[in-house]
């Protein structure tokens, strides 16, 4: 029960990011990042450039709406809202406009996860007793259920190739990094850690992923190899960050800090601080255009 409630907290307010980053310069790039942000005194969510240009507001209800997933080609958002007055998934176009309701449960629906032929959406969802990963069709159609354990399993990332996805899941006692072919077989652990692991995010030529652990003290990101081989530190703050997302080519990498959003070189490099004020500013997702 303890650890239900804790992914319900970490599920609904995704926030674990606190103290000062302070950093520098101003990046170039392509692509829009979708973040969250409470700016205007409601969680909704944003778009800007990957320079922190152009921030417009997507959302305008007065529920709250998170956890923004990028289609592949970039003309849609899927994200998470509680505006009918339960945890469902919805989609959107990267506008704003034609809101429409994937889900349609009384548990909680969340984490979307687009395939990379934009055909279908993983997600998680307490909807048969415990957090499980599911799959549906774009439209909302299809629900497949994909793991079924004890325990909970949540953050499904689909693979660039569309074979595998990534996940994590208490199975083996600790919240650690695993992956699946994309009908839920073959799952695989990925991380070995005594301190949780979590938020993995696929480079875009599905070779590496980035993700956060506190295996050195404190929520840092890290980078691997797809076969959980050559953990690299990329992050050395003392606070905590999360939420990683790479550019659509690879050369970097936007995480959270402090509840602001930052970017830097995939080697770690080049930190450089995108949003600037007293707001909530969690959760991101980097168009793939």
């Amino acid at each position: 029960m303890r650890r239900a409630a804790f992914i319900c907290s970490s599920l609904l307010l995704l926030v674990l990011l606190f103290s000062a980053c302070g950093l520098a310069a101003t990046p170039t790039g392509e692509g829009r990042i979708a973040f969250v942000s409470d700016r205007d005194y409601n969680i909704d969510i944003y778009v800007m450039n990957p320079d922190g240009s152009g921030v417009t507001r997507l959302t305008y209800n007065p529920a709250n709406d998170r956890g923004p997933s990028w289609s592949p080609d970039g003309t849609r958002i899927a994200f998470v809202s509680d505006r009918d007055r339960n945890v469902e998934i919805y989609v959107m176009n990267a506008d704003g406009g034609g809101v429409t309701r994937l889900t349609n449960n009384p548990a909680p629906d969340v984490l979307p996860s687009w395939s990379p032929d934009g055909t279908r959406i993983a997600f998680a969802s307490i909807r048969d007793g415990n957090w499980e990963i599911y799959v549906m069709n774009a439209d909302g159609g299809g629900v497949t259920r994909l793991t079924n354990t004890e325990t909970d399993g949540i953050e499904p990332a689909w693979s660039p190739d569309g074979t595998r996805i990534a996940f994590r899941s208490y199975r083996d006692g600790n919240w650690e990094l695993y992956v699946m072919n994309a009908d839920g077989t073959d799952v695989t652990r990925l991380t070995n850690s005594p301190r949780d692991d979590w938020s993995a995010s696929w480079s875009p030529d599905g070779t590496r992923l980035v993700f956060v652990s506190y295996r050195d003290g404190n929520g840092e990101i890290y980078v691997m190899n797809a076969d959980g081989s050559g953990v690299t530190r990329l992050t050395n703050i003392e606070t905590d960050e999360g939420g990683p997302t790479w550019s659509p080519d690879g050369t970097r990498v936007a995480f959270v800090c402090e509840n602001e959003i930052y970017v830097m070189n995939a080697d770690g490099t080049g930190v450089t601080r995108l949003t600037n004020n007293l707001a909530l500013d969690p959760v991101l997702s980097w168009s793939p255009r």
